[in-house]
Protein backbone atom coordinates (compact mmCIF):
# COMPACT_ATOMS: atom_id res chain seq x y z
CA UNK A 1 0.00 0.00 0.00
CA UNK A 2 3.00 2.36 0.91
CA UNK A 3 4.81 1.63 -2.24
CA UNK A 4 1.09 2.42 -4.45
CA UNK A 5 1.32 5.69 -2.26
CA UNK A 6 4.75 6.57 -3.43
CA UNK A 7 4.47 5.65 -7.13
CA UNK A 8 1.10 7.84 -7.11
CA UNK A 9 2.39 10.39 -5.52
CA UNK A 10 5.59 10.51 -8.11
CA UNK A 11 3.94 10.33 -10.75
CA UNK A 12 1.43 13.17 -9.73
CA UNK A 13 4.93 15.68 -9.45
CA UNK A 14 5.74 14.39 -12.60
CA UNK A 15 2.66 15.32 -13.98
CA UNK A 16 2.06 18.57 -12.46
CA UNK A 17 5.44 20.51 -13.51
CA UNK A 18 4.93 23.17 -15.95
CA UNK A 19 6.96 22.64 -18.88
CA UNK A 20 9.85 24.91 -19.54
CA UNK A 21 10.21 26.67 -22.85
CA UNK A 22 13.40 27.99 -24.18
CA UNK A 23 13.83 31.59 -25.70
CA UNK A 24 13.86 32.30 -28.91
CA UNK A 25 16.51 32.51 -31.24
CA UNK A 26 17.76 34.66 -33.92
CA UNK A 27 19.68 34.99 -37.06
CA UNK A 28 22.17 36.78 -38.23
CA UNK A 29 22.61 37.71 -41.77
CA UNK A 30 25.15 34.78 -42.66
CA UNK A 31 22.43 32.41 -41.03
CA UNK A 32 24.64 31.38 -37.65
CA UNK A 33 22.42 32.08 -34.59
CA UNK A 34 22.49 34.66 -32.55
CA UNK A 35 20.86 36.17 -29.67
CA UNK A 36 17.93 38.34 -30.31
CA UNK A 37 18.56 41.82 -29.38
CA UNK A 38 22.32 42.20 -30.08
CA UNK A 39 23.67 44.62 -33.22
CA UNK A 40 23.44 42.16 -36.31
CA UNK A 41 20.40 40.08 -35.31
CA UNK A 42 17.94 39.74 -37.92
CA UNK A 43 13.86 39.74 -36.52
CA UNK A 44 12.37 36.29 -34.57
CA UNK A 45 11.93 33.41 -37.08
CA UNK A 46 13.45 35.00 -40.00
CA UNK A 47 15.69 32.62 -41.36
CA UNK A 48 17.89 32.04 -44.90
CA UNK A 49 16.19 31.04 -48.08
CA UNK A 50 16.72 27.35 -49.11
CA UNK A 51 18.68 28.40 -52.26
CA UNK A 52 20.77 30.55 -49.96
CA UNK A 53 21.36 27.95 -47.06
CA UNK A 54 22.23 24.80 -49.84
CA UNK A 55 25.30 27.81 -50.85
CA UNK A 56 26.37 28.31 -47.75
CA UNK A 57 26.59 24.67 -46.83
CA UNK A 58 27.70 23.57 -49.80
CA UNK A 59 30.93 26.04 -49.81
CA UNK A 60 32.90 24.83 -46.89
CA UNK A 61 34.79 21.08 -46.58
CA UNK A 62 32.71 18.61 -46.22
CA UNK A 63 35.41 16.05 -45.41
CA UNK A 64 38.86 17.07 -43.52
CA UNK A 65 41.97 16.78 -45.97
CA UNK A 66 44.56 14.14 -46.32
CA UNK A 67 47.15 16.50 -44.12
CA UNK A 68 44.69 17.21 -41.42
CA UNK A 69 43.82 13.13 -40.91
CA UNK A 70 47.42 12.53 -40.95
CA UNK A 71 48.18 15.44 -38.61
CA UNK A 72 45.58 14.39 -35.92
CA UNK A 73 47.26 10.26 -36.37
CA UNK A 74 50.74 12.05 -35.78
CA UNK A 75 48.80 13.85 -32.50
CA UNK A 76 47.14 10.86 -31.41
CA UNK A 77 50.46 8.64 -31.51
CA UNK A 78 52.21 11.21 -29.58
CA UNK A 79 49.59 11.20 -26.73
CA UNK A 80 49.61 7.34 -26.35
CA UNK A 81 53.51 7.16 -26.67
CA UNK A 82 53.77 9.63 -23.55
CA UNK A 83 51.06 7.38 -21.90
CA UNK A 84 53.04 4.14 -22.75
CA UNK A 85 56.28 5.80 -21.32
CA UNK A 86 55.21 6.97 -18.02
CA UNK A 87 56.28 4.99 -15.14
CA UNK A 88 54.00 2.68 -13.20
CA UNK A 89 52.64 3.81 -10.41
CA UNK A 90 49.94 2.74 -8.30
CA UNK A 91 50.51 4.11 -4.55
CA UNK A 92 50.43 1.57 -2.70
CA UNK A 93 54.26 1.04 -1.89
CA UNK A 94 55.52 3.37 0.70
CA UNK A 95 58.72 4.15 -2.28
CA UNK A 96 55.92 5.67 -4.34
CA UNK A 97 55.14 9.07 -1.86
CA UNK A 98 57.64 11.53 -1.08
CA UNK A 99 57.97 12.35 2.80
CA UNK A 100 55.39 14.04 4.12
CA UNK A 101 54.98 16.12 7.10
CA UNK A 102 54.13 13.98 10.51
CA UNK A 103 55.94 10.97 9.01
CA UNK A 104 58.62 9.59 11.43
CA UNK A 105 62.57 9.87 10.52
CA UNK A 106 63.02 6.46 10.03
CA UNK A 107 60.37 5.02 6.99
CA UNK A 108 59.95 0.97 8.00
CA UNK A 109 60.33 -0.56 4.98
CA UNK A 110 57.16 -3.02 3.81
Amino acid sequence: MRTLIVVFTLIASLLAVPAAFAAPTCQDINGSTIRCGTPGAMPVGWTLSPEQLLARQSAGPQYPSTIELLELFCVMGVFFAVMALMPEFDGRRAGDWDRQEGDPEERRKW
